[in-house]
């Protein structure tokens, strides 16, 4: 019994707006609609019980899974906070040459794109998509930046070994050479 109410409520969380009919889930779960509905109630039950701030609500002939009204006031204040826009073009540059090259310095990640990086760095740094892992041996002792737990997060990996492989460095090379591209030389 506990394996349908964790299933239906997995199901509902999975919907999102658009819910799911007592008909949906008996579809899904290979029970009858009248069961999907009692286990429907059930779980709504449970939540009142431990005080939750959810509650499944029926919109139509759909269970949604919802806030609970008396929550409004911190849903809010949380709607009302500046939002986080989004990671510009230049950023997933430095982020993914970060990702693939670690330990990097910033003239090496330069080197990459052909342009300065100081401002799109800073805002990474920021964000912690990435940090600094250490200096390198080298005159100057540039700073090394590597990629943190937030970065593997944000982009559903569980570890570095889940990034996409590179594509063929050799037939990328050739593709430049039909356009005449040369490709910018470490500054290193």
């Amino acid at each position: 019994m506990s394996l349908l109410l964790g299933a239906i409520e997995a199901l509902i969380f999975a919907s999102g707006s658009d819910g799911l009919t007592a008909s949906d889930l008996a579809g899904i779960l290979g029970i009858s609609a009248s069961e999907a509905e009692n286990l429907c109630q059930r779980l709504n039950q449970s939540y009142e019980q431990r005080q939750s701030g959810l509650q499944l609500a029926v919109f139509g002939e759909r269970w949604q899974l919802v806030t609970r009204p008396e929550y409004a006031e911190y849903l809010q204040r949380l709607a009302g906070r500046p939002v986080n826009p989004g990671i510009s073009k230049a950023a997933l540059e430095v982020l993914a040459i970060i990702a693939y090259r670690q330990p990097i310095s910033r003239a090496q990640i330069e080197a990459v794109r052909g342009v300065q990086s100081d401002g799109v760095i800073h805002s990474l740094l920021q964000r912690q998509l990435i940090i600094e892992v250490g200096r390198q041996e080298s005159p100057g002792r540039p700073i090394l930046y590597g990629t943190t737990t937030v970065f593997l997060q944000a982009f559903g990996l569980h570890n570095l070994i889940d990034l996409p492989p590179l594509p063929n460095i050799e037939i990328l090379e050739q593709d430049l050479d039909l356009f005449d591209v040369m490709p910018v030389p470490p500054r290193d």
